[in-house]
């Protein structure tokens, strides 16, 4: 949930409007106690549709609304926007610990762990609820309090009709699925800003998943806090981001911590937040974001829900997930339109783009909320993702090898021709490595130049090695190491025996 654009409830958009018309119609004509799901992606104005339901509900049924966030921000968020739409509320948070007054209320605002502690220690017990709005549905946490509103219609909202836990799929709760305006038609309306998608494809062989089906923090600090990947983001920030207001995620807070010092040390106006900062640290770092041109904001995940900053220019994916929950909602922290905003950049350096593909393509949330277990088996893997890199060398890197016709190798088909030869396959590396050496040797001065240009070439040995272990059927991570070492210490000694028959 997000705060969304202040909007009458006289002036709901149609796509709002159908939206609102169409949860009606299941409320009014579904059982009681059916419980229903309503997708809209980030940035669509679900907070605005929820209220005017809030609003409507109560004055054609006299019933009272339950509306459920899992985050105290939201919280105060949700309370303003349903006061924006005349609907008086109370927020029960920590400091509630009766209700006597709720007799004055027909709407309350509560955090699922402060009403489910007060629920089990009956302290509060809450008469006449027919609706319960249950915010960011796809949270696992608000389970726990559907006993004690079977008599009521339960209306999840989410941007992504899919559950954060892969044992507890969301249609075990809810029913049915209303699905909402698209990312894409959205966009075409000039609701959403347009993303521009870079991506830079990463060898994520080291990264580790947890119990919860995603990378593991331990193994994404490791490989995203190395020389090499920051190097990679202050360089893609440089060629696509630079001099825009920009927002980093990251996996882990030490990554966050290396990021900070990586762009401090280059120049660059820049803060790190996580969720250690206290409620005062995180609102100074925030205004100073919102007020700061250029300003560039690396974090750990806590900017995801909850945070709205229209200005925002570029979102940079410094981390890798399989969660499609998590990769709509960073993208969508920079989908906010206004004057002078259109688009925004996206620089991706996860593969995340290739795991689930450009941020506005159509979904079949139907399906995937029907079949989960289908799609997140379907996801695809590292490996299918890596077999699709075409390795690129950089400008800079061309231009030291200018004096040759061609830098170019195609393993593969050079595995085609050496295996329709009845050859062994291992002439496949030789060759690359003959015309490594070769033209590492046609732009050096002398054996030296030759082996400090071939250095260079690691990242495009790295890739040819790895299309040829594709090629034989050996994708072991052993294997691949020893190939590479064993390929640069072969091109040494090709260049070597090269310049000795130049003497």
């Amino acid at each position: 949930m997000e705060i969304e654009r202040a909007v009458s409830k006289k002036n709901l958009y149609d796509y709002q409007q159908e939206d609102l018309t169409k949860i009606f119609q299941h409320i009014n004509e579904l059982p009681k106690g059916t419980n229903i799901l309503y997708q809209l992606p980030t940035g669509g104005g679900k907070t605005v549709v929820f209220s005017e339901i809030t609003r409507k509900y109560i004055q054609d049924t006299g019933k009272k609304v339950m509306v459920l966030t899992h985050r105290i921000e939201l919280s105060g968020q949700t309370s303003k926007m349903l006061h924006g739409f005349g609907v008086a509320n109370k927020i029960i948070n920590s400091e509630v610990k009766e209700l006597y007054d709720q007799d004055e209320y027909m709407c309350f605002v509560a955090m699922v762990e402060t009403l489910n502690n007060r629920l089990q220690e009956e302290k509060i017990k809450l008469n006449n609820i027919g609706l319960v709005i249950i915010d960011e549905a796809h949270y696992n946490s608000f389970r726990k309090l559907f006993k004690y509103f079977e008599d009521s219609t339960i209306l999840g909202v989410t941007a992504t009709p899919l559950s954060s836990n892969i044992k507890l799929p969301m249609k075990d709760n809810y029913k049915h699925l209303i699905i909402g305006e698209s990312i894409k038609s959205l966009i075409s309306k000039q609701f959403l800003a347009k993303a521009n998608l870079y991506n830079y494809d990463v060898s994520l062989r080291t990264l580790k998943l947890g119990i919860n089906g995603d990378y593991t923090v331990k193994s994404s600090d490791e490989f995203y806090g190395n020389h090499s990947m920051l190097g990679k983001l202050l360089a893609a920030y440089e060629d696509v981001a630079k001099g825009t207001k920009t927002l980093i995620f990251n996996n882990g807070i030490s990554t966050s911590l290396y990021v900070y010092e990586t762009f401090k040390k280059a120049g660059y106006n820049i803060r790190h937040l996580d969720n250690k900062n206290t409620a005062s640290e995180r609102k100074e770092i925030l205004e100073w974001f919102a007020n700061t041109p250029e300003a560039i904001l690396t974090s750990v995940s806590i900017l995801t829900t909850g945070f709205d900053e229209p200005t925002v220019q570029s979102i940079i994916l410094n981390r890798a997930t399989r969660s499609l929950t998590l990769y709509f909602q960073m993208i969508g922290r920079g989908s906010r339109i206004i004057p002078g905003k259109n688009d925004f950049s996206v620089i991706d350096l996860g593969n995340n783009i290739a795991r689930f593909g450009p941020w506005d393509s159509p979904v079949d949330w139907q399906e995937i909320f029907h079949f989960p277990d289908f799609y997140l088996e379907n996801i695809k893997n590292d490996e299918d993702i890596e077999r699709e890199f075409v390795y690129e060398m950089p400008d800079d890197l061309k231009a030291k090898f200018s004096k040759s016709e061609n830098i170019t190798f195609d393993i593969k088909e050079e595995y085609k021709k050496v295996f329709a030869q009845g050859r062994k396959s291992k002439e496949v590396l030789e060759r690359s490595i003959e015309q490594h050496a070769q033209i590492c040797v046609e732009n050096s001065e002398d054996v030296f130049d030759a082996r400090i240009l071939a250095k260079e070439l690691k990242e495009e040995i790295a890739y040819r090695v790895r299309q040829y272990s594709y090629c034989i059927m050996n994708n072991t991570k052993n294997y691949k190491e020893w190939l590479e070492e064993d390929y640069e210490r072969k091109l040494r000694s090709s260049i070597s025996k090269k310049f000795a028959a130049l003497m």
